[in-house]
């Protein structure tokens, strides 16, 4: 199988990359334009592989899009391409617009173009899998599970510019009969994730002895779901799933964000050496503009069609990612001093 991967520099692409990368069955191009969050030292070793290659480039590019597509001719593409941080697309939402919206609708055009010059088994075995959001399905009450038929509700600028995007695929599917399909997940976390984010944030600026925010009362709850998890469902939707439907996958792992926080500050307590608890760099702050309360996923549709389930508990996931933080600084140091300090964003919108 040969598989395009946009944006495969960035947290959940270079983890699927490093997997496909090891399967003797696939070989993969990684496109990926190198913002700010991208990182190919999370790629360290691929590019020795003969069934990897690199390619920087934009997906916005529709020429680049066409030399890519006839050059490499993909029988799948799996779209992670995106600008992805809430409190970033707060403060200046046209870069959202332009990679998740304008994007989107390249890639889809180039991958239908494409898909038009195949034939027999090869056309029928086509895919393009949209990795999406739970996000795009607003905010929940204190009950209740967002699923596959859940109502769109953004509130957000990024959630408003993936809600376009899945229906821009999704259109693309009944239209034109793309083999679409769309996976909507829940907060992902893991090693490699770019220290903007609520996990990687928390471990280093608690370790560094740095106050902790929290946003609000801490109490909007998010579904957590382990990256390699999530790479395991991808790749069995990509194989098994069905073409025009949607899988919903969460880790079910519901947990405050102020639960989040305490839990990492107790492993820091336990793993790093300290003269207080962590707990007491904990302040809260203004809350964000627009905060969804809540998010669950249920996954029951993709365990019981495609047989996937979490093998990583909160706990367990949790703890393993704060010691591989510990353990790495030569990775995200970098970052920290060059791209994202570790201070909040979202504060004042830009443009």
């Amino acid at each position: 199988m040969r598989v395009l991967v946009t944006g495969g520099a960035g947290f959940i692409g270079s983890a699927v990359c490093r997997r496909l990368a090891r399967m003797p069955d696939c070989v993969l191009l990684n496109l990926d334009k190198l913002t700010y969050a991208a990182n190919l030292d999370s790629l360290a070793g691929l590019g020795e592989s003969d069934g990897y290659r690199f390619v920087q480039g934009d997906i916005c590019d529709r020429s680049l899009l066409a030399t890519v597509f006839a050059e490499f001719r993909p029988d799948a593409v799996i779209h992670l391409a995106a600008e992805s941080h809430v409190d970033r697309s707060i403060m200046s939402s046209g870069v959202f617009v332009q990679t998740n919206i304008v994007g989107t609708h390249a890639l889809l055009e180039a991958a239908l173009t494409h898909w038009e010059t195949l034939a027999g088994d090869s056309k029928g075995a086509f895919r393009f899998l949209h990795v999406s959001t739970d996000e795009v399905f607003g905010s929940l009450g204190e009950t209740g599970w967002f699923n596959e038929k859940t109502a769109y509700d953004p509130r957000s600028p990024y959630s408003a510019s993936k809600a376009a995007a899945d229906h821009l695929v999704s259109a693309w599917g009944h239209t034109y009969g793309l083999p679409v399909m769309i996976s909507n997940c829940s907060n992902n976390y893991g090693p490699f994730q770019f220290p903007e984010k609520l996990i990687p944030t928390v471990i280093l600026n608690a370790r560094e002895g740095r106050l902790v925010e929290v946003y609000g009362d801490g109490g909007n709850v998010r579904d957590w779901l382990h990256v390699d998890d999530h790479v395991d469902a991808l790749l069995r939707i990509l194989r098994g799933g069905e073409p025009g439907q949607t899988y919903a996958v969460g880790g079910g792992a519901e947990r405050t964000n102020l639960a989040v926080v305490e839990e990492i500050c107790d492993l820091l307590d336990e793993m790093a050496s300290v003269e207080r608890p962590h707990r007491n760099l904990v302040q809260f702050v203004a809350d964000r503009p627009g905060h969804d309360r809540r998010y669950a996923i249920d996954a029951s549709r993709i365990k019981s069609a495609l047989g996937w389930a979490p093998k990583h508990t909160f706990e367990q996931g949790l703890r393993e990612t704060v010691r591989w933080y510990l353990d790495h600084e030569v990775w995200w140091r970098p970052l920290r001093e060059k791209r994202h300090g570790g201070g909040r964003l979202g504060l004042e919108r830009v443009g």
